[in-house]
């Protein structure tokens, strides 16, 4: 039988957990590179999921461990950006490591004596074959289009490189990192929790999400890569105009689109002052306002809480369970049927996959 969105959802936990107790295997390119010179800046190169993986982890290594990330579009990147001289490494992030810009992007970088590793799913992909060095998502490729397992294996593994970079920087003792990876096994443990709440709220505004015509969600800090995962998976898969926001960002011009067509949500890891004054003062003005919170249990109807504590780092881990779940549950109950290929020609003709 066929494996579904839902189906890899399920795995997270496992999954994860898994990536846990094996990383130091995984990563160990990276990990020898490391031992041989300093690491201060880190060129990272995504695009779509990808890319917002790596919005949900880079301020781990920045506000946290003072490494300074730089994030780039592998194309544009490719043909009219330079090569930062002080660039210490490059990691290219491709689950399947057979993104055709990201595979150049590569190659640019390398041309400089740069050594690039390669994050992917796929460690015989062209991506990965074309690397200095290969790291293991470790999760092995989702035969559906739309990834969710994928997208919280490669954010787990790029706030697992942090640890290591810190690491070799003398940034990190033995108790916090002892205590960081606790931490993040027990956040794995408690996705079914989250799969739980999230199917209930789901069952309770039913209705609502089928009639829905316009989907916004706004985040902050690490959780503006949930934000711009949820643009992605809503629009893979619900296929309606769908947008992921930075809170300030929807506060500089973006807020002026909203209408009565439009259903918002605002995620949070906690209760965040600035958010809930943003959504309630576009309540009145939308067809629904919804709150995903790491917050606890409260009886407004309209907000998910989740009721876990959690460093806001690391949020997004649980944080965007929900939009997975969502994004399957609205898109079927809207008549979709996922497993029925479109526009299956596109990488062929755009020739955007190797």
């Amino acid at each position: 039988m066929m494996s579904t969105m839902l189906d890899y959802i399920d795995q997270e936990p496992e999954t994860l957990t898994r990536i846990l107790q094996e990383y130091p295997e995984k990563l160990a390119p990276l990990i020898s590179h490391l031992a041989s010179r300093p690491v201060n800046k880190v060129l990272i190169l995504a695009t779509g999921s990808s890319w917002n993986a790596v919005l949900c982890a880079r301020y781990y290594f920045e506000s946290h461990f003072g490494i300074l990330v730089d994030v780039k579009e592998p194309y544009n990147f490719t043909h009219y950006e330079r090569v930062d001289p002080t660039t210490d490494v490059v990691i290219a992030v491709s689950q399947s490591g057979k993104s055709a810009s990201t595979l150049e992007a590569m190659k640019k970088v390398q041309a400089l004596d740069i050594p690039v590793y390669c994050l992917t799913s796929s460690p015989h992909s062209p991506a990965a074959v074309q690397a200095d060095g290969i790291l293991d998502i470790n999760t092995g490729i989702e035969s559906v289009g739309f990834v969710t397992r994928g997208f919280s294996a490669t954010v787990l593994n790029l706030l697992l490189i942090a640890l290591l970079v810190a690491e070799h920087r003398g940034q990190l003792a033995q108790d916090e990192r002892t205590s960081t990876l606790a931490s993040l096994k027990q956040a794995a443990l408690a996705i079914p929790d989250v799969i739980d709440k999230t199917d209930a709220f789901f069952t309770r505004h039913q209705q609502h999400f089928i009639q829905a015509a316009r989907f916004v969600a706004t985040g902050y800090g690490a959780l503006t890569g949930v934000a711009k995962e949820f643009e992605t998976k809503f629009t893979e898969t619900v296929r309606l105009p769908s947008s992921g926001f930075e809170l300030e960002a929807y506060m500089h011009g973006p807020y002026l689109e909203a209408s009565a067509s439009h259903t918002l949500f605002f995620i949070e890891d906690s209760v965040h002052a600035r958010t809930r004054a943003l959504r309630d003062y576009m309540q009145p003005a939308v067809d629904a306002v919804f709150t995903v919170t790491l917050a606890a249990e409260n009886n407004d109807p309209q907000t998910l809480a989740l009721n876990y504590s959690l460093n806001h780092h690391f949020a997004p881990l649980l944080l965007i369970v929900p939009f997975q779940l969502l994004a399957f549950h609205i898109a079927t109950v809207k008549g979709i049927d996922l497993s029925v290929r479109i526009f299956d020609d596109f990488d062929k003709v755009l020739k955007s996959k190797i």
